[in-house]
């Protein structure tokens, strides 16, 4: 008897500790945790608001240099590449011709000078007639218009230039032959100090900027709103600022935009004609800017931009958002969120709308 109850006390035994063994597993499993997200308060602050476009250098003045009589370059009288000063002779035409016709027009002058005094003196004594003393006087005009001409011809024998800057490629030689006007010039002369930057702006963004302004959403800097900075083309910050001239009131219709003209100093040359610049300007100040940390923003399946934010009660809500423009690693937003509203920026990936979260301060210096 004893035998047969050994079995069963043994199976129920194991069968209790079993039961037990369960009951405790399920009394230790853990209760489901609220997922924590990193978020950030939603605050106005004053941003400043600028646009950077590519732009190109352009000479300050250009003058091509042109010789304004024909003859025989006898000399080229500057360094190709080198600084040039206004007035500087360049190129020395031979003047053999010219000073001969000067010298003849200067030797017929005493003569008829001569000859118009004493016909005015007989005219009065009436030995002369009007019509004489008229063509001496005539023959003395022209011939001093003629002393003049030649004069401007000889002083034309010396190619000078017209204004100060750095002169480039020589296109003639000693012993060419130039004439009066030609197309091609003998050389071209550039002003560098200051230059000119040429930025296009495109009428989509001359328009944004001014309904922005209308709207109140920008108000113009007046102590700055004219100054430009450059970024070279390496990358790094040009040391002087620009000054903006005027914006062209020609629409390109090719690109749909106008032209900015920049003026900057170049006192080291650094700035050269043709060189691509990226110019930073100066749009105006948003005092009421909201911006957003660019990871606590996404796109639905429409394209449209959208944040998660943490209400009242800790619940996830999706708001659509405007976005105007990337600052930094930050975007604009424009609508869609109010000051006070808590973004979710870390967490994103394991909540979605309507649950409840732990929300906790996001530390923007982690990153």
């Amino acid at each position: 008897m004893q035998s047969k109850l050994k079995p069963v006390v043994l199976s129920l035994a194991i069968s209790f500790i079993l039961l037990t063994a369960i009951g405790c597993a399920q009394e230790s499993k853990p209760l489901p945790q609220v997922p924590e997200v990193s978020v950030i308060s939603v605050r106005p602050e004053r941003v400043v608001i600028t646009t950077e476009l590519p732009g190109r250098t352009a000479a300050f003045m250009v003058a091509e240099i042109r010789p304004q009589v024909n003859g025989l370059i006898q000399k080229r009288l500057f360094s190709e590449g080198s600084e040039v000063q206004s007035g500087q002779v360049l190129y020395q035409i031979d003047p053999a011709q010219f000073q001969a016709a000067y010298d003849k027009a200067k030797a017929n002058l005493p003569a008829l000078r001569l000859r118009a005094e004493r016909y005015k003196e007989a005219l009065v004594e009436k030995a002369v007639s009007q019509q004489e003393f008229d063509d001496a006087d005539a023959a003395l005009k022209q011939a001093e218009a003629e002393l003049e001409t030649a004069q401007i011809n000889l002083d034309y024998t010396k190619v000078t230039s017209p204004i100060s800057g750095r002169i480039g490629t020589s296109n003639v030689t000693d012993g060419d032959i130039v004439t009066a006007y030609q197309p091609t010039a003998l050389a071209t002369v550039q002003q560098l100090d200051p230059i000119y930057v040429d930025i296009p702006q495109s009428t989509t963004e001359l328009l944004r900027l001014r309904r922005s302004l209308e709207d109140g959403r920008l108000n113009p800097d007046n102590t700055n709103q004219n100054k430009v900075k450059l970024i070279l083309d390496d990358g790094s910050a040009y040391p002087w600022a620009g000054e903006l001239q005027f914006q062209d009131i020609t629409v390109d219709p090719t690109t749909s935009s106008v032209i900015l003209r920049v003026i900057f100093s170049n006192p080291k040359g650094v700035l050269l004609p043709g060189m691509f610049v990226r110019a930073v300007i100066l749009e105006g100040i948003n005092a009421q800017a909201i911006l957003v940390p660019q990871e606590g923003v996404s796109r639905n399946a429409k394209g449209e931009a959208v944040a998660l934010i943490v209400d009242s009660e800790n619940k996830v809500q999706q708001c659509i958002l405007t976005l105007e423009r990337s600052i930094g690693n930050k975007w604009l937003v424009s609508s869609g969120l109010n000051p006070g509203d808590r973004v979710i920026v870390e967490g994103i990936q394991k909540v979605r709308p309507g649950m409840s979260v732990k929300a906790v301060t996001f530390n923007e210096g982690k990153n």
